[in-house]
């Protein structure tokens, strides 16, 4: 109870001055001071293991010195900061670099747009592109999406209670089934075709197609290689334009630099944001097929999509692809993550009933739902910072820096192998787990 009361009065001014809408500091009630890497320092000197990384906004790390010091510098040599969309030399190497080092060796040819730095301006500028492009209004989107806050991404985003923030009513989409959303058995690519197909299934045809090749915030779902091809086919069938928002899982979160790679599709549209900009500084960029860039001069603007620390950070943070090592990196403890998920469930599978995931955000599915709550808790007691996610946040993920050293991951999977134990017991050796990674 003393711990409790001490805790409460950390938080007094939070409590006092900011507004109800804050949420990831409920879950986790301790005032943070200092960061590096995979680690967390709150005011009492306590260390945490983060296995969040501000929601992907850190897969290089908090802190990089690497490039930490590429923002001093420019800083201290009185480089531009702010520029609306002037040219700048920052933005110059930016764009230089991020076709020769990740456009040109995948063969791939995008002109990069800089929205307003967040991933839903991203969204939203792509979505406003692909109207523009095609004259239509109707945006195809998929169960379990999130997409982003602001009206537009928030019309293709599926989940009830951030919809019913808008206070509005949210048009212009319609929604199908994402992969494997009826199981296996049933290819809801084919629900789509035949929905466009059929013209009195009262869906207007569409401008595009907008999807997540892994969702994130919707649970962990995956869609397969063989479903994001037949999209992609139903697109070029209907003259619409593929967008992948690639926010979070972009930069190397599922093991490529993008997440689709292994898909082999090419998007009309790419949207990329958090890990972008490298050191966690707001960034986003909206990757458009050359055919399809028709903007007029100003017609999509904002006053901050000239973050040159953001161009710094994030030029420096694509050294990491100029060989295929840093891939190999992520692989290796990817696979590190998938087997310690996978043993861990196997020993409490009357409880968890999936491991989900790719690359290095991968979790556990749990029967009752509020059990994920629950592990995040008990996580949290033992410093690890580890979300949920999912339509009923039935989905503990672990999503840590591509960055964290090896014996840090191994010890943030040892403590929450540690809280699976306080809230289940001893080991359950009866029923089937089904994993997929």
């Amino acid at each position: 109870m003393k711990e409790a009361k001490r805790m409460v009065s950390k938080l007094d001014v939070f409590e006092e001055l900011e507004s109800e809408v804050r949420s990831y500091c409920r879950s986790f009630q301790t005032v943070f001071t200092k960061a590096a890497n995979a680690k967390l320092w709150d005011k009492d000197g306590r260390d945490y293991i983060d296995f969040f990384a501000g929601a992907g906004s850190l897969n290089y790390g908090h802190n990089n010195p690497q490039l930490r010091d590429k923002l001093i510098n420019y800083m201290i040599s009185d480089g531009i900061t702010h520029s609306l969309d002037m040219a700048t030399a920052a933005k110059e190497t930016f764009l230089t670099s991020f076709n020769e080092i990740i456009l040109k060796p995948r063969n791939m040819n995008y002109k990069v747009m800089f929205p307003g730095p967040t991933g839903t301006n991203s969204v939203e500028s792509a979505l406003k592109i692909a109207r523009k492009v095609t004259g239509r209004t109707n945006i195809v989107c998929f169960t379990n999406a999130f997409h982003g806050m602001s009206l537009g991404s928030l019309a293709a985003t599926g989940n009830s209670f951030k919809r019913k923030g808008a206070g509005v009513s949210l048009s212009g989409t319609t929604f199908m089934p994402y992969d494997n959303y009826f199981g296996s058995v049933i290819d809801t690519s084919i629900i789509l075709e035949k929905m466009l197909q059929d013209p009195g299934s009262g869906v207007d045809r569409p401008a595009a197609v907008l999807l997540e090749t892994l969702q994130g915030e919707g649970g962990l779902n995956e869609a397969s290689a063989s479903w994001l091809q037949r999209i992609e086919q139903i697109c070029k069938a209907n003259d619409m334009l593929l967008i992948v928002d690639d926010v979070q899982m972009g930069c190397g979160r599922t093991g490529t630099f993008f997440s689709f790679e292994e898909s082999g599709i090419r998007p009309d549209i790419i949207c990329m944001s958090k890990s972008i900009g490298g050191y966690g500084l707001p960034m986003a960029i909206t990757l458009i097929k050359p055919e399809h860039d028709i903007w007029n001069p100003g017609e999509h603007n904002g006053t901050f999509r000239g973050n040159n620390l953001g161009f710094i950070a994030a030029t420096e943070a694509l050294s990491y692809w100029r060989t295929g090592d840093f891939e190999l990196e992520i692989n290796k403890k990817s696979r590190l993550l998938m087997n310690a998920l996978s043993r861990m469930a196997s020993k409490y599978r009357k409880h968890i009933v999936q491991v989900r995931g790719r690359g290095m955000i991968q979790g556990f599915v749990f029967r009752d739902p509020s059990q994920a709550s629950i592990l995040s808790a008990k996580a949290f007691e033992r410093s690890v910072i580890l979300e949920t996610s999912g339509p009923r946040d039935e989905v503990a993920k672990v999503m840590p820096p591509l960055t964290i050293e090896e014996r840090v991951l191994e010890e943030g999977l040892k403590r929450i192998d540690a809280a699976l134990h306080e809230m289940f017991g001893a080991a359950d050796r009866s029923g089937i787990l089904e994993a997929t990674v």
